[in-house]
């Protein structure tokens, strides 16, 4: 009886330390603002920038991993609504009626801006024109003819800048003749730079900070000026440009968090909207949505030189 006694006592004990180390692993596995695993599916127009803001959150937090997932605004949007995605990063905010459908579901997103982007508009070396008035690509995708543009390129049917400039010239479809698509803002890139005549439509940070297999290709392309509708002036989508509110194609960029508790999603939307994400946005060649302090040491006296 007491041999048993000792046997029921240890197996007892091997179970509540067992219990104990699962208890305490579980713990150590438990998603925080700055650890776990996270997916951000984001608007493959402005991969860039998110890139960048990942690569230095995980090498500030080295418990957290996220996995950056690129796809098409439409394709974002629905996999937002539909719950297949919890972080997102868009070109846009969210509408009524997509606010209206989270909170049928008891859900409230959490929508930060951090940046302001611009669509650039670029064409061939080859040609030598490197301005172009707004109201002539909007007369092209209302099908109007004589407007000087030999083609415009998009990188996907249902991509941001597609959405934009619709939305732009007040269109349901874009013409069905010399309109161009692709799959990334590489291959608009690739292909403008060997088609003279041809306006590429692409995410500016595409431009400012093209991967290695690109930055040849870059070079081979002009980053045209842009007259917008009540101007006659042209501009460029430079930072400059953007902060004085006069390049006409220019965009927010939104992280929005619909995880619904304390998660990894709310530490990385705080970081690109803090100090550190808004000097990543500001070096990227992007606008950020406050500019980052500068600290300044004021001395009362110059030091000599032999001191």
């Amino acid at each position: 009886m007491l041999k048993y006694s000792k046997f029921l006592g240890l197996v007892v004990f091997v179970f509540l330390f067992a219990m104990c180390n699962q208890k305490s692993k579980n713990e150590s596995n438990k998603e925080t603002i700055l650890k776990g695993t996270l997916d951000v599916t984001v608007d493959e127009t402005v991969k860039p920038i998110v890139d960048d803001q990942v690569a230095v959150f995980e090498g500030t937090y080295y418990s957290a991993k996220i996995t950056v997932k690129p796809k098409s605004e439409a394709e974002l949007i629905n996999d937002l609504l539909n719950q297949k995605a919890k972080v997102v990063v868009t070109t846009r905010d969210l509408t009524k009626e997509e606010i209206s459908r989270f909170e049928k579901s008891k859900i409230k997103p959490r929508v930060t801006p951090f940046a302001k982007d611009a669509i650039a508009l670029i064409s061939s070396k080859s040609n030598n024109d490197t301005l172009i008035a707004l109201k002539s690509v909007i007369d092209f995708m209302q099908g109007k003819a004589n407007t000087g543009i030999k083609g415009l390129v998009f990188d996907n049917p249902n991509s941001s800048t597609v959405r934009y400039m619709k939305e732009l010239a007040k269109v349901q479809n874009v013409p069905t003749e010399n309109v161009f698509s692709f799959k990334t803002n590489d291959e608009v890139i690739k292909f403008v730079s060997e088609n003279e005549g041809m306006i590429g439509v692409v995410g500016v940070n595409w431009l400012s900070q093209p991967s290695p297999n690109m930055i040849d290709v870059v070079k081979k392309i002009n980053v045209l000026s842009v007259k917008g509708l009540n101007s006659d002036k042209y501009y460029s989508p430079t930072q400059n440009d953007l902060a004085e509110v006069k390049y006409p194609l220019a965009r927010d960029l939104f992280i929005i968090n619909c995880q619904g508790y304390n998660g990894l999603g709310m530490g990385f939307g705080s970081f690109i909207a803090g100090d550190i994400g808004q000097r990543i946005v500001l070096k990227s060649g992007l606008l950020p949505v406050r500019t980052p302090g500068r600290k300044l040491q004021i001395r009362n006296k110059l030091l000599k030189d032999n001191e």
